[in-house]
C-alpha cells in the first residue's frame, strides 16, 4: 500500500514574473498492510500461536502483523451483558479488529469443532459487527490430515454469518513442519502456498 505525495510552491503574478508552479519535494510513503493474527487456541503454549509467530517473522518486511493470543482472557458471552459495560478485554479485541486492514485466524480442532474460546470471541462480535466486510484468511493447524476439516467448516459458517469477507482458507499439518525449541520450520511448499494465501489479504 504505497502513496506518493507532492508539495508544490506556487508563485504569484507579481514583479513581472509569470505564474509558475514549482515542485520542491517528492515523498514516497509505503504503509504495510496491518494484519491481526488471532490464535484460536486456549493453550498458553499453543502450536497455532507458534505458527502465527512464524508467519509474522517470514513476512515482517511486507506486513505489519500483530499476534493475539489472549482469547482465554475474554469472559463468557451472555446476551444480557450487551446491556452493560463491555469488559475491557473484549473492548480491546474489538478495537484491534477494527484497527486492522485484515484478520488472520489459525485454529486447532477440538472434538470436531473450533475451541470454545474462539467461538466465545465470535459471539462477542455478533451484535457489534467488527468482522463485517473484514478481509480474512482462515487457517487450521492440526497434527495430521484430515484433522481440522470440521473446525474449518464450523469457523467458516460462523464468519459468513458475521458477513466477514473470506479471501482464503488453508489447512496446514504438523507433518509438514518441524517444531524445535519453540519455533516452527515450514516446508518450502507450505511457505509458497502461504505466501499466495497472504497476498489475497491485500
Amino acid at each position: 500500500m504505497c502513496a506518493k505525495s507532492f508539495l508544490f510552491l506556487k508563485s504569484e503574478k507579481n514583479y513581472g514574473l509569470q505564474e509558475t508552479s514549482l515542485m520542491i519535494r517528492f515523498e514516497k510513503k509505503c504503509k504495510k498492510l496491518k494484519i491481526l493474527a488471532i490464535s484460536g487456541s486456549a493453550s498458553l503454549e499453543s502450536s497455532n500461536t507458534l505458527l502465527l509467530e512464524t508467519v509474522k517473522q517470514q513476512f515482517f518486511d511486507k506486513y505489519d502483523i500483530e499476534v493475539y493470543n489472549d482469547l482465554r482472557e475474554l469472559p463468557m458471552f451472555r446476551p444480557e451483558d450487551l446491556e452493560k459495560t463491555i469488559p475491557g478485554s473484549v473492548k480491546k479485541l474489538k478495537e484491534k479488529i477494527l484497527g486492522s486492514d485484515a484478520v488472520l485466524i489459525s485454529t486447532p480442532e477440538y472434538t470436531h469443532n473450533i475451541p470454545a474460546v474462539l467461538k466465545n470471541a465470535l459471539e462477542w462480535m455478533t451484535a457489534s459487527g467488527e468482522f463485517c466486510g473484514k478481509r480474512m484468511l482462515v487457517i487450521t493447524f492440526t497434527p495430521k490430515e484430515p484433522r481440522g476439516k470440521y473446525a474449518m467448516e464450523s469457523l467458516l459458517f460462523s464468519l459468513k454469518t458475521l458477513d466477514a469477507r473470506i479471501v482464503g482458507t488453508l489447512a496446514i499439518y504438523k507433518t509438514d513442519s518441524v517444531i524445535e525449541e519453540g519455533k516452527i520450520q515450514l516446508s518450502k511448499e507450505i511457505l509458497t502456498i502461504l505466501k499466495e494465501a497472504m497476498s489475497r489479504l491485500e
